[in-house]
């Protein structure tokens, strides 16, 4: 008999005695009910001593995105002013190519590409956690100022100190978590309710952009343009230097999302069933925010602020996974993918001109924008 069976056999005993709910029933009840919220294959080693949980579908999405992700990073390699064939990019990536290549693949598209990857996923998991924790697709970082902020540190360092691109780097890094600490607080209120998070954030981000456009004012005319460039949010000219220090950065920040994702998907079925399960809900929250803040700081670092990726990666891989909530690694394969793909467009659209790939993002998020406010108020109309 299980242990469910055996409570609700004892409950009348216990009603006999005293008339009050028995409320271990309803917590076991509770808790096969959030059990069920991560469904999926559940393969067992040692003995049944250590379990891993597959979702299937999300599973079988993901090989596709990366199978998808790998097609376009091979055109994208063999593509360009030198055409090289799939076979030869391949070959170059194995080490067995004919040095003109090698030079074109490996030195001087491959930095790029990989780049675009980095960040794009970085983006898309940071977009999935916000707006997992604000229970909202609007819940983005780039909606709610994270980016936002993430650019202020850096446009400090590049117009006001002059540093370097380690320091733009730090500097962006230190002004999203500085912009999400305000907003943490701001809009703590015995908690912080995703309603609150993105009125406050969109409140931050507006401010932010006003000191953006007050330090281009008062720049030269030189770092205003280079300013400017940067915070298009562009690939062109990237390469090891940006590649390195993002990819140590998402090497860590990406596992420990991934240890969380479990708590992040009971807080989705609301805060008092996350702590029945013994989720610690404001640390946790508070956790995840720090993590997502970094992983978009982190992207802004290396590109500049890239617009719509990660408000779009999430909502897309939601659908096709069909899940309830937001998966994590398919938001972040989707991002890398249409990060990848709008780097292309904008390198060929308009050839040999190349767009910064944030005006390619921006234009295709601001029609996936206007979809999505559609949507949700017909939604809200039903």
């Amino acid at each position: 008999m299980s242990r469910t069976e055996q409570l609700t056999a004892e409950a009348p005993d216990e009603r006999a005695v005293d008339d009050t709910p028995v409320p271990a029933v309803a917590e076991v009840t509770d808790l096969e009910a959030a059990r069920r919220l991560i469904p999926g294959w559940r393969p067992r080693i040692a003995g049944g001593r250590i379990g891993v949980r597959l979702p299937k579908r999300p599973l079988i999405v993901g090989l596709a995105l990366l199978a998808a992700l790998l097609a376009v990073s091979v055109t994208a390699l063999g593509t360009g002013d030198f055409t090289v064939s799939g076979v030869d990019v391949v070959r170059a990536l194995v080490g067995k190519g004919t040095p003109s290549t090698d030079y074109i693949v490996n030195t001087l598209r491959l930095p790029r590409l990989l780049v675009g990857i980095v960040v794009g996923s970085a983006l898309g998991m940071s977009g999935a956690i916000f707006q997992s924790l604000a229970r909202n697709p609007l819940g983005s970082p780039d909606i709610i100022g994270f980016e936002t902020g993430a650019a202020t540190g850096a446009l400090l360092q590049i117009l006001v100190f002059g540093g370097g691109a380690f320091a733009v780097a730090v500097s962006a890094v230190l002004g999203g978590l500085a912009t999400a600490l305000t907003v943490y607080l701001l809009a703590y209120k015995r908690g912080v309710q995703g309603y609150r998070l993105i009125i406050v954030g969109i409140a931050a981000g507006a401010l932010l952009s006003s000191v953006n456009s007050y330090l281009m004012i008062k720049a030269s005319l030189a770092e205003a343009q280079a300013a400017a460039v940067w915070l298009t949010g562009s690939l062109n000219g990237r390469g090891w230097d940006q590649l390195v220090p993002a990819l140590i950065a998402v090497a860590v920040l990406f596992p420990a999302c991934v240890l969380l994702g479990p708590h992040l998907r009971m807080m989705e079925a609301g805060d008092a069933l996350a702590k029945a399960l013994g989720v610690p809900v404001e640390r946790s929250r508070l956790a995840l925010i720090v993590l997502a803040v970094l992983l978009c700081a982190t992207a802004t670092a290396a590109a500049g602020p890239i617009a719509f990726v990660a408000l779009a990666a999430p909502q897309l891989a939601r659908r096709v996974t069909r899940s309830a909530g937001v998966a994590l690694i398919p938001a972040a394969l989707m991002g890398a993918l249409l990060l990848t793909v709008s780097d292309f467009a904008a390198q060929r659209v308009l050839a040999p001109i190349q767009l910064p790939v944030g005006i390619m993002t921006a234009a295709i998020g601001g029609l996936y924008l206007m979809w999505l406010l559609i949507h949700e108020w017909r939604a809200g109309r039903r």
